[in-house]
């Protein structure tokens, strides 16, 4: 059966706001993160997408943007959150060395590069298996998001450079037991900035 899974980034955090690396530490949505989902939500209400299941990260900020995006019943899944970043979890971005990242993080006890792409991979290929909706919804990071955009690079032609923005909304078809990435919506957050 062919699926469509759109994959979300969470709204903008108060870390996100500060500058901090953010991985399996949480922080909550800023007023501006909140609206960033409701303008995502507008991106389903006005393609009349209709959401058959949905999953997030047990972060609290990417429940809490997927509890804007949709009323629904949902899972939280552990296997969707963020890059385990270790003892540099909450401390300036300014830590962080040039990408890519590899495994300089293992060594601070975090998740290497693989381990972490690996993980989000095999975790969304076993909700998207298992589940036996067409429609499927998941809020995640934005690492996470990038990770499992590079993961299926072969089967896609679609790419960004640049940063994903806050709930971004990558669009991926599934079909054989394989992702292809469709589309990635970023939205026009000008408004918020007035």
């Amino acid at each position: 059966m062919k699926k469509t899974v759109y994959l979300v980034r969470h709204g903008q955090t108060f870390f996100n706001k500060m500058k901090k690396i953010q991985g399996w530490c949480d922080s909550p949505l800023t007023d501006i993160g909140r609206k960033q989902a409701e303008i995502a939500k507008e991106y389903f209400i006005n393609n009349n997408v209709t959401i058959d299941s949905a999953y997030s990260s047990t972060s609290e900020r990417a429940c809490d943007t997927l509890e804007i995006l949709t009323d629904q019943d949902y899972t939280r899944v552990k296997g969707l959150k963020e890059w385990n970043f270790g003892i540099l979890e909450a401390e300036h971005e300014y830590i962080n060395p040039p990408l890519p990242y590899g495994d300089f993080f293992v060594t601070y006890g975090g998740e290497g590069e693989a381990e972490f792409k690996n993980r989000v991979a095999d975790t969304l290929m076993d909700i998207v298996q298992k589940d036996t909706g067409e429609t499927i919804l998941a809020v995640s990071h934005g690492a996470a998001c990038r990770q499992f955009m590079r993961y299926w690079a072969h089967e896609s032609s679609i790419d960004q450079e640049a940063p994903l923005a806050n709930c971004c909304i990558l669009i991926f078809e599934f079909e054989n037991d394989l992702f292809r990435l469709r589309e990635i919506v970023n939205h026009d957050y000008t408004v918020l900035n007035r």
